[in-house]
């Protein structure tokens, strides 16, 4: 080995402890730096070369380097993000962290080889003033971090020559690795832009053109289309309303037929005076001083249930979409039923 080698591994073990010290405080700065930005990532990894991997590299190309500071990925840290356009975010990041080195920094995505998909990492070469040595921080997303270590398993990549029908498989594994990868950004963007849609046609009213699915309602929930109906029903004791999730009717509504926002709504225009009905006979002679915020369209959904024909079995299903199968839910269908069948509402 040269002199220089080993200048070069004497000075790695004296510096040691700081590249220790400086792979704890930035990995906690990507992390923080995240967290702040919003930015979800499936990981963030780092390692400090250990010194067999400094020696083997320096057996190999050690007339490259005349000191550690030429060695740049002695610290290295990768950032695993879940979809690909969060790589170039994740990058834009970094860029204001630290300053990067464009000259030795490499974005691999652009190679266009069949077989390249696990290492389409971005490579930046970066330096902080806190820090006298270059870092090495690569960007990849998730399925290109697993192709990466499955390659690395298998031998992929390795140099050993691996059979043709083998090489073959693997290269059409990592095409479709690709289009996936592709298909959860293109799928999340649609999706984003579909609720950003769903959004605006509820803030407009246009209820009706408006499917119902879990986005929508939450959407829809955001409005409180059932404050007037709640409101209605605490004023009767002078009740406070305890907020609580509503969340669990979207399977309610979907059961009692309701294919849009716009059948909701129609359901709380047309039932809301025989659902403030049911709420009075049951809290009306009562001291009850707070109501859940379920209560409205608990009663909504009964009176509809009732004044459709649904009977006893149709509140009992009620119930049990709420609360989950159990015979206790035909004794509460019983007891509404009983309830229900003196009120004006079901003589009309």
């Amino acid at each position: 080995m040269e002199t220089s080698a080993k200048a070069i591994l004497k000075e790695y073990m004296d510096k040691l402890p700081q590249f220790l010290e400086q792979e704890r405080i930035l990995k906690q700065v990507l992390t923080s730096a995240f967290n702040k930005a919003g930015l979800h990532v499936a990981a963030i990894e780092s390692r400090v070369k250990s010194y067999e991997s400094l020696e083997g590299k320096l057996r190999i190309k050690g007339e490259k380097y005349n000191s550690l500071a030429d060695i740049t990925d002695i610290l290295g840290l990768r950032i695993i993000t879940y979809y690909t356009d969060d790589v170039d975010k994740a990058a834009s990041l970094v860029e204001r962290l630290f300053t990067v080195d464009w000259e030795n920094s490499v974005d691999k995505r652009k190679l266009l080889e069949t077989d390249s998909f696990g290492y389409l990492s971005l490579h930046y070469i970066c330096s902080t003033t806190e820090f006298p040595y270059r870092l090495e921080i690569q960007m990849r997303t998730l399925l290109q971090h697993a192709w990466a270590n499955m390659d690395h398993d298998t031998g992929y990549k390795s140099g050993v020559e691996i059979p043709g029908r083998y090489m073959r498989s693997m290269s059409r594994m990592a095409g479709l690795l690709e289009l996936v990868d592709e298909e959860f950004s293109r799928i999340r963007v649609e999706l984003s832009d579909y609720r950003r849609k769903v959004q605006s046609l509820v803030a407009s009213g246009n209820l009706s053109e408006v499917p119902l699915d879990g986005d929508s309602f939450k959407s829809f929930l955001e409005i409180k289309p059932f404050n007037a109906l709640n409101g209605r029903i605490a004023t009767m004791n002078q009740a406070e309303i305890q907020e609580v999730p509503l969340m669990p009717y979207l399977a309610v509504f979907k059961g009692l037929g309701c294919k849009s926002l716009g059948d909701i709504a129609d359901m709380i225009k047309n039932y809301s005076e025989a659902a403030f009905q049911l709420a009075c006979y049951q809290i009306g002679l009562t001291d009850l001083d707070i109501i859940a915020s379920s209560l409205g369209p608990q009663d909504l959904c009964i009176a509809y249930i009732l004044k459709n024909g649904g009977g006893r079995a149709g509140i009992k299903y009620l119930f049990d979409l709420l609360n989950g199968p159990a015979e206790s839910n035909g004794d509460i269908a019983d007891m509404l039923m009983e309830q229900a069948s003196s009120l004006p509402f079901m003589n009309q």
